[in-house]
C-alpha cells in the first residue's frame, strides 16, 4: 500500500469508528508500529490533522480543529492501470449494442461514474481529460457475441459461418467454445474446432453466423488450452515452429525494450545501445506486422525463414513507390 494510500485509509478509519486503538490502525494498514507512529506524525505536523490519543478510551480520533492551515488530504488519484481498466469498461458498455442488456447498462454506468468520481475529481472530469483510443477496433455484431457467450458459459456446441479474410472464403465449422479472449481491442473465441480435430481461435466479428446446438461441448483441459493458445506469437495460435531473434536500433530499442513482446522473450542490451530480443513464434503473420512497425530500425537476425520473409515484404512494398 502507497503512503498516500495509508493516509486516507487513516482518515477514513478514524471518521467512521472513533477512537480508534493503535493495534486495530496497525492491523489495518499492514505496517510496523514505526511506520504507523510516522505516518500518523506526518499527517499532524504536514496537513495539520487534528489527530488525538483519547487515554481514557485508548484510542485515536479527531479533536477540535487545531490552529493554523485547515486539514485537508492531498487529491487521490487512480493509478494508470486502474483509470484504463475503469475508462475502457465504461467505453464498452457505452458502445453496446442494445439487447437484452439495455435496462442494465444505465445503473452499470452510474456506479462506474461513482466511482470514476470518488478521487479528487469529478467522473465528467476524469472522461474529459482522459482518451481511450481504439483505432484497430472492428464491430463484432451484438446478437452473434451473445450466441457465442450463451454456448460458452453453458457448455454446448456451436455451428458456425465463419469468414476467412486471408482467403476470402467462407466455412461452416461445429465448435466447442472454450474461452473468449479481449486482445488488441477485438474480442476472439478459442475453441475445439470439429472439423479441423483440433484447437482453433476464431475472430468473433468474422463470426457470420452462429446456432446454439444442442450437444454438449468437447472441454479441453486448462494446461492443454493455454499451452497450444499461448505458445505462439499474439493471436495466432500453436506450438512454437521458430525462435526469433530481433536487434532493434539504439533508438528504437528505447520503445521496443520497453513492451513485453511474449511471456518466454529472452532480452539483453548491446553496448552501443542496440537491443537484443528472442521470443517464440507459431505463424509469422503477427509477428510480421510487428517487425514492420519498427521500419528499418529493427533487422532480423534470424532465422533465416523469417529474414527472407521480412526482406521479401519489404522489396514487395518499396516497389510500389517506384
Amino acid at each position: 500500500m502507497e503512503r498516500l494510500e495509508r493516509f486516507y485509509r487513516i482518515d477514513r478509519l478514524l471518521k467512521e469508528r472513533p477512537p480508534v486503538p493503535f493495534a486495530e490502525l496497525q492491523r489495518a494498514l499492514e505496517v510496523s508500529r514505526a511506520t504507523l507512529k510516522r505516518d500518523l506524525d506526518y499527517m499532524r505536523d504536514r496537513f495539520n490533522a487534528p489527530i488525538e490519543y483519547d487515554r481514557a478510551a485508548r484510542g485515536y480520533r479527531f479533536g477540535a480543529r487545531r490552529t493554523g492551515p485547515r486539514y485537508e488530504l492531498p487529491g487521490l488519484w487512480f493509478s494508470a492501470d486502474e483509470a484504463h481498466a475503469l475508462l475502457t469498461m465504461r467505453k464498452l458498455l457505452v458502445e453496446l449494442d442494445p439487447g437484452l442488456l439495455g435496462p442494465h447498462i444505465e445503473p452499470l454506468l452510474e456506479r462506474l461514474r461513482a466511482i470514476l468520481g470518488s478521487g479528487a475529481h469529478s467522473w465528467s472530469e476524469v472522461e474529459r481529460r482522459i482518451r481511450i483510443l481504439q483505432p484497430g477496433r472492428r464491430g463484432a455484431r451484438g446478437d452473434q457475441f451473445g450466441v457465442v457467450a450463451t454456448a460458452l458459459l453453458r457448455r454446448r456446441r456451436l455451428r458456425i459461418r465463419h469468414y476467412h479474410r486471408a482467403e476470402d472464403r467462407e466455412t461452416e465449422r461445429e465448435i466447442s467454445p472454450q474461452r473468449l479472449v479481449h486482445y488488441r481491442d477485438n474480442w476472439y473465441l478459442d475453441a475445439w474446432c470439429h472439423l479441423r480435430g483440433g484447437l482453433r481461435s476464431f475472430a468473433v466479428d468474422a463470426i457470420r453466423e452462429a446456432l446454439l446446438l444442442d450437444l454438449r461441448a468437447k472441454d479441453v483441459v486448462r494446461s492443454a488450452l493455454d499451452d497450444y493458445l499461448t505458445s505462439g506469437y499474439g493471436i495466432f495460435a500453436g506450438r512454437p515452429v521458430g525462435w526469433a531473434q530481433l536487434r532493434f536500433a539504439p533508438q528504437a530499442a528505447r520503445w521496443a525494450s520497453a513492451q513485453t513482446w511474449h511471456p518466454q522473450q529472452r532480452a539483453r542490451g548491446e553496448a552501443d545501445g542496440s537491443w537484443i530480443l528472442e521470443l517464440p513464434y507459431a505463424d509469422d503473420r503477427e509477428l510480421l506486422m510487428d517487425i514492420l512497425r519498427y521500419g528499418a530500425d529493427v533487422e532480423v537476425l534470424g532465422p533465416p525463414a523469417l529474414r527472407r520473409r521480412v526482406a521479401e515484404t519489404l522489396a514487395q512494398a518499396a516497389a510500389r513507390y517506384r
